[in-house]
């Protein structure tokens, strides 16, 4: 076999480095040499898949007392030892699940994750990266309007970073977006996991959102109900006019086509908004007023027991 580099060489570290420090090592190298960041340079790729080797050894600790006490025999196949060893696994995978953000960015932001590392005979082979699962809290006219949003993440060591995440209009609580290749770095070269973001839209004051359709309510004065008029209604893409005919009830509700929350689905569509029509009741009255009003109900009372004669 060609003569390889001391494995704890490779990783920078001393023989008595303990699992932290090994670990610590790794997502250092990782990031530096992985291939993403490293296109095309043939070296980085090669310094890659020997860090890959030396971690997959050094952070088991039955290859490692077996590496500590026969060196690179004890997985080359060739001495009795390596066979011994490889036989072991009989062409079976071994898996190992971690606690921890090993190598990604976005440990302490989004919790624990596990890797997993596919070896055979002590070779690692390329395996995709586990995806990432996050929460991503975002305003009312962030959902409704979409648009660029920069959102800083902090890894485990605390340094942060920003990531720029595009929120599509019409998104709603419940949606997800997935960031490809924003999650956990593949192993022996494999390519990263995804970033998921679970979204959860903030509400606003006088909206109520259901799909792509909004509720609001309307107060009008007592005489616009009377006689009819118009009046002003807030949308979210502005201040219309709204026509009231005269005699409108409390409780009578408006459509205004097209005014609700544009389809994630089908930026050509968008959804309603439903006014629903309350009538202020005045509280103060001045004394002409209140005789005028008087005569009025004097005459609705003449106006019934006419009619019901």
């Amino acid at each position: 076999m060609s003569q390889k580099e001391d494995y704890y060489k490779t990783l920078g570290i001393s023989k008595t480095a303990d699992d932290a420090t090994i670990k610590k090592a790794y997502r250092r190298l990782a990031k530096q040499y992985h291939p993403d960041t490293n296109a095309g340079n043939t070296r980085a790729e090669q310094k890659f898949k020997e860090i890959t080797e030396a971690y997959s050894i050094l952070s088991d600790p039955e290859k490692r007392k077996l590496y500590d006490q026969f060196g690179h025999t004890a997985f080359d196949g060739n001495s009795s030892t390596g066979q011994a060893n490889s036989s072991g696994n009989n062409g079976f995978y071994e898996y190992h699940f971690e606690n921890g953000n090993m190598d990604d960015i976005f440990g302490d932001i989004f919790g624990n994750f596990f890797h997993q590392k596919r070896q055979q005979g002590g070779r690692a082979f390329a395996r995709k990266g586990a995806d990432i699962q996050a929460n991503l809290h975002i305003t009312f006219e962030e959902a409704a309007f979409g648009g660029d949003k920069i959102i800083t993440l902090t890894d485990d060591n605390g340094q942060a970073q920003s990531l720029k995440v595009h929120i599509p209009a019409g998104i709603d609580t419940g949606n997800t977006i997935r960031l490809r290749g924003k999650g956990s770095l593949g192993t022996g070269g494999g390519e990263n996991g995804d970033l998921l973001l679970h979204i959860t839209a903030g509400s606003k004051s006088g909206y109520e959102r259901k799909g792509t359709d909004l509720y609001t309510t309307l107060q009008i004065p007592y005489t616009t109900a009377v006689f009819g008029g118009e009046a002003r209604v807030q949308t979210i893409h502005g201040d219309v006019i709204c026509k009231i005919h005269a005699g409108i009830q409390s409780g009578s509700q408006i459509r205004l086509k097209g005014k609700g929350i544009v389809s994630m689905k089908n930026p050509s569509i968008l959804g309603d908004q439903y006014v629903t029509v309350q009538i202020q009741v005045p509280k103060y009255l001045t004394p002409e007023a209140r005789q005028k009003l008087k005569e009025y109900e004097q005459l609705c009372h003449q106006s019934h027991h006419g009619n019901a004669a």
